[in-house]
């Protein structure tokens, strides 16, 4: 099985994958009301990278699970590839801040839970496992169980498993969050090399801004609570990037540091 290399975002993205309109999700308790998201309108491009920074509590991972269909929107219009968004969603993948292995299931195995889940055919399900295992650097830890893993690894797991079913939509919530700064990076690297290879749609939370601008095409940027869009930055980068290189380009520079600028503070991320 091989992966189709995707083109410069510019030329590649031709259609809308998420269409979001007038959204707005409040929810109520007997404390009372808290609105998480007012008045986001956002469109992410199929085959493009977009990254989601802002401060905590803005509502950044309540917007993927609206995505998701895992939350329901409170006002407004969300669509997956033109469908609206009415309940849980089986074309995205999604991967959380940790990777959620299974402690007593192998990597292969713990990969191969989505088929389990979805009604894979098993062939097919085990030539796709395989083909990510090799992808992410896993091939000769297949049998390994989750806490014979480093960290890194265990998300790489993680991201195979969200993988498997070849979702048009990959959803990641603070991936790389718990991972040492150096680990971080060469997730970076890899999840970027993975992405141009598969042609996937990504929308990446982040509070890291050198995460967010390195990763993406473009950066939304969010207000404190209630969480609303306060710009867009394009991100005018090679497809292909190396990191400490592209950390040094003046294209990088000046979109960091704009984000930084509207998150508040020069130090608000990494």
């Amino acid at each position: 099985m091989t992966a189709a290399t995707l083109s410069p975002p510019e030329t590649a993205v031709t259609e809308n994958a998420i269409a979001i309109d007038d959204l707005t999700v409040t929810f109520s308790s007997k404390r009372g009301t808290v609105t998480a998201l007012q008045d986001i309108d956002l469109r992410v491009a199929d085959g493009e990278f977009v990254s989601i920074a802002g401060p905590s509590g803005c509502g950044k991972s309540t917007l993927l699970k609206v995505i998701a269909g895992l939350t329901a929107s409170t006002a407004g219009d969300v669509r997956l590839r033109g469908k609206p968004v009415q309940g849980p969603q089986r074309g995205i993948g999604y991967v959380f801040q940790r990777a959620a292995l299974l402690e007593w299931r192998s990597v292969r195995k713990n990969v191969l839970l989505q088929a389990e889940m979805r009604g894979m055919p098993r062939k097919a399900a085990q030539q796709r496992c395989d083909y990510l295992l090799e992808m992410t650097g896993l091939t000769g830890f297949e049998s390994a169980l989750p806490h014979e893993l480093s960290g890194g690894m265990q998300q790489r797991v993680s991201l195979c498993r969200a993988l498997l079913h070849e979702p048009g939509v990959l959803l990641m919530d603070e991936p790389f969050g718990a991972l040492d700064a150096l680990t971080r990076e060469k997730m970076n690297v890899e999840l970027h090399r993975i992405w141009r290879e598969t042609g996937t749609t990504v929308v990446l939370v982040t509070h890291s801004v050198a995460e967010a601008v390195y990763l993406a095409n473009r950066v939304v940027v969010m207000s404190p609570r209630p969480g609303r869009i306060v710009e867009i930055q394009d991100v005018d980068l090679p497809a292909e990037r190396a990191y400490g290189e592209t950390m040094e380009r003046p294209e990088f520079i000046r979109v960091a540091n704009r984000v930084r600028d509207l998150l508040g503070s020069p130090t608000a991320a990494d």
